[in-house]
């Protein structure tokens, strides 16, 4: 057993290193690239942008506006889905719409469903609308930099590239269960992230930003081939990765508002997360143990009985953990709304060990609570209602 805890403690502080050395290497990279103001094509083809909503969440009109102001030479159509003409973001986008007169704004409001998910029913509905045959789609509450949508579409000019998704920061509501689901964000999620893609993997694609052409879309079934599924995005990718075409990561890095109201919400909201990966990728989820490198190096510790190599190893974790914090949190060129990191050392082990009591919870059962629902989620990533 002790030689399982100095094994245990020594991968723990590798990860922890790789996380960090993975987020310093993107940091690294020239700001001006991140935000998509290089050089572009002089003449990009026209995008539809699809931005399902359902309810004005706060901050909705804030983060509408950033999709509105959008430094792009081609063409775009902005095209929002509500599913029910009662939905109060339909006064945001009358107010957007004075706002923007001369953007080519288009409200599809229809509740037709086409399965189990009704963002993708969303969408579904929304593809009328669509004129143009470069898509890029994008949560209700995601904020992006100027240069955002010439960055993303760039890649799409290349028929070898299926889709193009950006990582994203969470930006904290205020409240204690809205700063642990950003740190849960931000300094396990995206470097996890950031690891996976350092060492060459693609299998990935956020519903914070998702850019494809439609041809590439109609090639999969279009929506409807993930009309049941909770992991939508990451369907598209893998959809589109199977008929040989590559998952693109983009440079540009968006913000995501976290608003976690009760301790409940969070612990639901987590399950839903870790529980959908754990069934679309039940390998890769129970390797990712390691990920949580402080309870690891703690579990190691307590193995190997409290050795001195271990603490050591421990203490070295740690650091290179406030290390990651640091790192992830640092100054941005995008204006980014992140607390100060300093701040929030208090919350970091707060947030590792909820983190990691939710990676083993979720084994315990397929269920998630969706919005007002109890689903079931099978092997293949859809959901089956079970109230």
């Amino acid at each position: 057993m002790a030689g399982l805890g100095i094994l245990l403690a020594v991968v723990a502080l590798g990860y922890a290193l790789a996380a960090w050395a993975a987020v310093r290497v993107r940091r690294s990279r020239d700001p001006r690239r991140r935000l998509g103001s290089g050089a572009a094509a002089p003449s990009p083809p026209a995008v539809t942008l699809l931005k399902p909503l359902c309810g004005a969440e706060p901050g909705l009109e804030q983060s509408l506006r950033t999709f509105c102001e959008q430094d792009y030479a081609g063409g775009v159509q902005i095209v929002f889905g509500v599913q029910h003409p009662a939905d109060p973001a339909l006064a945001v986008l009358e107010r957007l719409k004075r706002a923007y007169p001369r953007l080519d704004l288009t409200v599809v409001v229809d509740a037709t469903r086409h399965g189990a998910s009704a963002k993708v029913s969303n969408l579904i509905n929304m593809m009328r609308a669509a004129r143009h045959d470069w898509l890029v789609l994008a949560d209700s509450d995601v904020r992006v930099p100027p240069g955002y949508l010439r960055a993303v579409a760039a890649p799409l000019a290349d028929p070898t590239v299926g889709i193009v998704t950006c990582p994203y920061r969470g930006i904290p509501r205020p409240g204690v269960w809205s700063q642990l689901g950003a740190l849960f964000i931000n300094d396990w999620f995206i470097p996890s992230v950031r690891v996976a893609a350092l060492f060459g993997s693609r299998a990935f694609a956020f519903g914070a930003t998702i850019a494809l052409r439609r041809d590439a879309l109609d090639a999969i079934g279009g929506f409807r081939a993930i009309a049941d599924q909770l992991a939508d995005d990451y369907r598209l990718g893998e959809l589109t990765r199977h008929r040989g075409q590559r998952t693109v990561l983009s440079d540009v890095v968006v913000d995501t508002w976290v608003d976690e109201r009760t301790f409940r919400q969070l612990v639901q909201h987590g399950l839903r997360w870790l529980r959908t990966i754990r069934v679309v990728r039940p390998g890769g989820y129970a390797l990712s143990a390691i990920t949580f490198s402080v309870p690891m190096a703690i579990l190691g510790c307590v193995l190997a009985d409290g050795t001195p190599l271990t603490l050591y190893l421990f203490a070295a974790t740690v650091l290179s953990r406030v290390l990651l914090h640091l790192a992830t949190h640092a100054a941005d060129p995008t204006g980014s709304a992140l607390p100060r990191p300093w701040s929030q050392l208090w919350a970091i082990p707060l947030a590792d060990g909820l983190g990691f009591a939710l990676w083993c919870g979720a084994f315990i059962t397929r269920e998630v609570q969706w919005r007002q629902g109890r689903y079931r989620v099978a092997r293949d990533g859809s959901v089956q209602s079970i109230s």
